[in-house]
């Protein structure tokens, strides 16, 4: 496994002696119950009183402030103060933020992951034994009938897509502009005035849009479902360069659905996308994709493999997502290691020219792959 070197230290050993191994434990075995007070803290404004007003406030007082009652207040305060989240001045009874606090209220990757664990998977999360013996997405049956939740993203409700885009949008929209040079300097093309960009489940547009906006002359072409092009004409309408974004609905699991070929296209881009399949679909999507390569255009992958984080932190959350994919989004998906889609990329007949690391935030990475002959 290529860990990356921060990883492998943290990985490779006991991180912890045997009384704070016990109290991880422990916040373990309470965790769903601590996730809903992290959440509420936040929306009760708790969290922000206590920010603002440094000096600390009493029980009363975040009672009054939040219009909760004094029973309720108890409840959270004290459950903040044993995990952390805020500490007390035991002389004046006055509970102040503490560090954890700050950050679950001042992290935006960490309030895009919460709204989406609570609005998305926390239900769904209930059956994940269900869903990891089967193979298939057992959760999602919450919202749907659906085989998989892209096929019902545009039917969730309102709050429920809110935060499922949110949460997609956080983890890509920080890496386009640094992705975009990339792109624009990888593309192995003597036509770079006039590239034409497929971006395959290309969603609501946002990366097309970041492109034709950024150069005037790029085209791009969507390749989704045909519901989510759709939903993308509907996002992209009247914005710049909208009349260079085109679409093409189709199913791309169905393996009889050969690429679009109509034209040349000088980059194929997956951004977040291969981690939406199991192996076996994966292999298939990137052979059709190498199907309409020549010698001179290539694919290029961003994805958030785990063990090419620098934090533990981020390949936490990373290997979470997985059973995200597997309770609500597919059954049979996850957040690859780069051995696993280093094979998978071989199979399908392609290898990687060269590795981008760190893309955006930190934890993107762009596989810019071409065609074995």
């Amino acid at each position: 496994m290529q860990l990356f070197e921060k990883l492998k230290k943290a990985f490779s050993s006991e991180r912890y002696n045997a009384r704070q191994a016990q109290e991880m434990a422990h916040l373990y075995s309470w965790g769903p119950i601590i996730f809903q007070v992290c959440r509420l803290m936040i929306k009760y404004g708790i969290l922000d009183m206590l920010n603002e007003h440094r000096e600390g406030m009493t029980q009363r007082e975040i009672s009054e402030a939040s219009g909760l009652s004094e029973y309720a207040t108890k409840c959270l305060i004290e459950a903040s103060l044993t995990t952390h989240i805020v500490h007390i001045d035991p002389e004046t009874n006055r509970f102040k933020l503490g560090k954890i606090g700050w950050f679950l209220l001042r992290d935006a990757m960490i309030r895009a992951d919460i709204d989406f664990n609570h609005d998305v998977n926390y239900e769904g999360w209930f059956v994940l034994d269900k869903a990891l013996e089967e193979g298939r997405p057992a959760g999602l049956k919450h919202f749907g009938d659906w085989p998989t939740i892209y096929e019902g993203l545009s039917s969730l409700p309102a709050a429920v897509q809110k935060s499922w885009f949110g949460f997609d949008h956080y983890y890509s929209d920080h890496s386009f502009d640094e992705a975009l040079e990339i792109i624009y300097k990888g593309a192995n093309t003597i036509h770079k005035d006039a590239l034409h960009v497929l971006d395959v489940g290309g969603n609501t547009g946002r990366f097309a849009l970041r492109c034709v906006s950024s150069h005037p002359t790029i085209e791009v072409t969507i390749c989704d479902l045909p519901q989510q092009i759709a939903l993308m004409r509907e996002a992209t309408k009247g914005q710049q360069g909208a009349e260079r974004i085109h679409g093409v609905g189709m199913n791309i699991l169905d393996q009889t659905n050969a690429f679009p070929s109509d034209i040349r296209y000088d980059v194929i881009w997956m951004s977040q996308f291969l981690d939406c399949f199991c192996e076996q679909q994966i292999v298939s999507i990137l052979r059709r994709a190498a199907a309409i390569l020549d010698a001179d255009n290539r694919i290029f992958i961003m994805e958030t493999l785990w063990d090419r984080q620098d934090y533990v932190p981020a390949a936490m959350s990373l290997t979470m997502t997985s059973l995200y994919f597997t309770a609500m989004a597919n059954g049979n998906s996850k957040m690859y290691n780069t051995d696993d889609m280093m094979r998978l990329i071989k199979e399908a007949g392609l290898e990687i020219e060269r590795i981008h690391d760190r893309i955006g935030n930190g934890g993107h990475s762009i596989l810019i792959c071409k065609k074995q002959f």
